[in-house]
C-alpha cells in the first residue's frame, strides 16, 4: 500500500511539473500596437504651431490599454512630440493628460529605427496637421507599416494620419491603398479651418491618386472605415470607432 502511495505521489509531482513547464513555454502575450505620432510643430508659413492631435491619441490609447494591448509610441524624430488640439474639457484627455504612463511615452517617443515591426500586431496612426509634414515622405515608417500588414497584422490611421498611407507600398509594389475604401479628413473639412491654402497638398485627393474610394459623411461627424485589415476614420470624432476596430481585428486573427 506504502509502495502504491508513493507511485501516486511521484506521478502527481511529474504532472505538475510538467504542466508548470507547458504554462512557462507557452506564455500568452497581450496583443502589441505601435502608435504613430507627428514630430512636426510648424504649421506651413502660419506662424502658428501644431503637431499631433491630442484626443486622436487618448481616445485610442485607453481603448486600447482597456483591451490589454501593450502601446509603444513612436514619432519620426523621436522625443517630444508637439501637441495640438489640447483640450482637457475632453474628459479622456484629462485622464491621460494626468497619467504618468500616457504622458512619459509622448514625451520620450521612440524613433522608427528603435522598433522591430515583427513585435506588433497593429499600428495606428494619429492625425493632427503636423503630419501632413512628416509622415508621408518617412520610408522608414512606410516599411514599418507595410512589414506588420504582410505580417497579417492591421494598418490604421485617423483624420490626417492617413497621409502616412500615400507612400506606401507593398512587396509587389503596388501601393497598400489602391483599390482600397478609406476615410480621411476630407476636403470640405480642410476648407472649413481655411487650411486649404496651407497644407503641402489636400488628403482627400492625394489618397484618391494612390487609387484608394474616399468614404465619407457628412463634416465631423464619426465615420469609419474598415477594408481588410486596413482601418481609417474620417476626423478626431472617429478615433474611439477606429481604435475599437483594430481590436476586433486583432482578436479575430
Amino acid at each position: 500500500m506504502m509502495k502504491e502511495l508513493n507511485v501516486m505521489l511521484l506521478m502527481l509531482a511529474f504532472s505538475v511539473f510538467g504542466y508548470a513547464q507547458s504554462s512557462k513555454n507557452n506564455v500568452i502575450k497581450s496583443p502589441k500596437v505601435l502608435m504613430v505620432l507627428s514630430s512636426h510643430k510648424q504649421l506651413g508659413n502660419t506662424g502658428k504651431e501644431t503637431g499631433f492631435y491630442l484626443s486622436e491619441a487618448t481616445h485610442a490609447y485607453d481603448v486600447f490599454r482597456a483591451k490589454g494591448f501593450t502601446i509603444d509610441i513612436i514619432s519620426p524624430k523621436g522625443g517630444k512630440a508637439p501637441v495640438d488640439g489640447f483640450d482637457l474639457k475632453d474628459a479622456v484627455n484629462k485622464k491621460l493628460w494626468n497619467d504618468k504612463e500616457f504622458k512619459h511615452k509622448i514625451e520620450n517617443t521612440l524613433t522608427p529605427d528603435e522598433v522591430n515591426a515583427s513585435d506588433y500586431d497593429a499600428i495606428y496612426y494619429a492625425g493632427g496637421h503636423g503630419t501632413m509634414w512628416d509622415f508621408p515622405e518617412n520610408k522608414k515608417l512606410a516599411e514599418i507599416a507595410a512589414e506588420i500588414y504582410e505580417n497579417d497584422g492591421v494598418v490604421s490611421a485617423v483624420c490626417h494620419g492617413p497621409v502616412a498611407l500615400v507612400n506606401i507600398k507593398l512587396s509587389n509594389g503596388d501601393y497598400l491603398v489602391d483599390g482600397k475604401t478609406v476615410s480621411v479628413f476630407t476636403n470640405e473639412e480642410e476648407d472649413a479651418i481655411q487650411l486649404t491654402g496651407v497644407v503641402p497638398f489636400l488628403l482627400e485627393d492625394k489618397i484618391k491618386e494612390r487609387g484608394a474610394t474616399v468614404s465619407r459623411a457628412d463634416m465631423w461627424q464619426e465615420k469609419v472605415s474598415v477594408d481588410g485589415r486596413l482601418v481609417t476614420g474620417q476626423n478626431p470624432a472617429s478615433a474611439h470607432k477606429v481604435a475599437d476596430e483594430v481590436v476586433r481585428l486583432v482578436g479575430g486573427r
